[in-house]
């Protein structure tokens, strides 16, 4: 009897404190307001690459064209 009463003030507890740290939460930011969206045209840029080498938009092209893909890392 004692141990189904721990074991439900323990279960208890542990909503209370999930359902808190829910309340709690910042809101969630507008990623449709972030960065360029599908389709649009990206503006001329330059930006160094993993040998701190410039690379522009232009040198990055081949002859088909170019395909930019952004990922939020996972400390943003």
């Amino acid at each position: 009897m004692k141990l189904a009463r721990i074991v439900t003030l323990t279960l208890a507890l542990a909503f209370a404190t999930a359902a808190t740290a829910a309340a709690q939460a910042p809101p969630q930011p507008d990623v449709d307001r972030f960065g360029p969206q599908v389709g649009e045209t990206v503006p001329p840029f330059s930006l160094a690459d993993q040998n701190g080498e410039a690379r522009d938009l232009q040198s990055l092209m081949g002859p088909n064209g170019l395909m930019l893909v952004f990922s939020r890392s996972a400390d943003w």
